[in-house]
């Protein structure tokens, strides 16, 4: 677990009564990160825990119920421990750091709250865990040559495989990162493609692209694909190849048959890694019993080298609609069925 060392000195957190709490956090940089521009933090954290949070000087006055105010108090804790840790506060840290909240603010827990379990800096922002299973996701991405993960939307399983192979690749781990996709068009004909082969495959591979830029910034990742050691491909360029000293990662793979996965986890060579990535309940194949995710998993079940990390609506890091969503849509499947 990771906890900056001079937390203690930058924030006090002291108990008025039951229902009010101080909260001063001395150094003026992370205390404006804390709060955020026109104090939009604090005004999340209040809609979320349903308090009143009073911001004067160096001190922000929590005021609310017992609970509340133990988690408004927890919360802002939290965010002083990330912004030490990792020099950046964002959206989705308010919500994390209450969903994993404590409603005591003691001594014997609140290390729960405090500590960051992984984080995987990248030259533009430092990525944390955010769940116990993306932890126990990105422990296996760093320490497996083949992890599959499947869930919903939202989950990171994209964004955080892309973030330690990229981050391996910087620190000269390996030489070359691959990340693929099938070419499947998501419940939609889109026709002709005009263009070279470059131009037709990269809309399927928009999104890893997208990871890759918030990551490392345009400049730095257009020169490593420009080179070589960034190649983004679609999964049927795989075949037949051997893949040394190399991360790849299959995107996805809900669209991708079990001949098709099969073949993907034969490309591994030495001192490479293998991630397949998918969400099962986004199949666009216009057969959907064709999809070999799931039937991959469970061939692959007794092999212990071969890591299976899974995901539910309680993992999703996006807008907290979209966990909402996805149970929306789970429980009228259930009920179909």
């Amino acid at each position: 677990m990771l906890e900056a060392k001079n937390l203690d000195k930058e924030i006090s957190v002291k108990k008025i009564d039951n229902e009010t709490a101080n909260v001063k956090i001395l150094n003026n940089d992370i205390l404006m990160s804390v709060v955020g521009e026109f104090n939009k933090n604090l005004i999340q954290i209040e809609k979320l825990t349903k308090t009143k949070l009073y911001f004067r000087g160096n001190s922000i006055t929590v005021k609310g119920s017992r609970d509340s105010v133990s988690n408004a108090s927890n919360s802002l804790m939290f965010l002083v421990n990330k912004f030490l840790v990792t020099n950046s506060i964002e959206n989705n840290d308010i919500i994390y750091s209450l969903k994993h909240g404590v409603k005591e603010l003691d001594k014997k827990n609140r290390n729960n709250i405090r500590s960051i379990d992984q984080v995987i800096k990248t030259p533009r922002k430092s990525i944390i865990a955010r769940s116990k299973k993306q932890s126990d996701y990105l422990k296996a991405l760093q320490s497996e040559n083949i992890v599959m993960s499947l869930g919903p939307a939202g989950t990171g399983k994209s964004y955080l495989a892309v973030s330690v192979a990229v981050t391996m690749l910087m620190e000269k781990k390996i030489d070359r990162v691959i990340l693929s996709r099938p070419a499947v068009e998501a419940g939609e004909r889109l026709g002709f493609l005009p263009g070279d082969m470059k131009e037709k495959v990269d809309p399927y591979l928009r999104p890893l692209y997208d990871a890759l830029y918030d990551l490392f910034g345009f400049e730095q990742i257009q020169r490593k694909i420009d080179n070589g050691s960034i190649e983004i491909a679609p999964l049927a360029f795989m075949r037949g190849r051997t893949l040394k000293n190399s991360f790849a990662i299959l995107d996805e793979a809900q669209n991708a048959t079990l001949t098709q996965i099969k073949m993907f986890l034969t490309r591994i060579g030495e001192n490479s890694k293998l991630v397949v990535n998918g969400d099962p309940s986004q199949i666009d194949l216009i057969n959907k019993s064709h999809s070999g995710l799931i039937k991959s998993k469970k061939i692959l079940k007794d092999i212990k080298e071969i890591k299976v990390v899974e995901f539910d609506h309680k993992d999703v890091v996006r807008h907290p609609l979209v966990s909402k969503i996805i149970q929306a849509y789970q429980k009228n499947f259930d009920d179909q069925n």
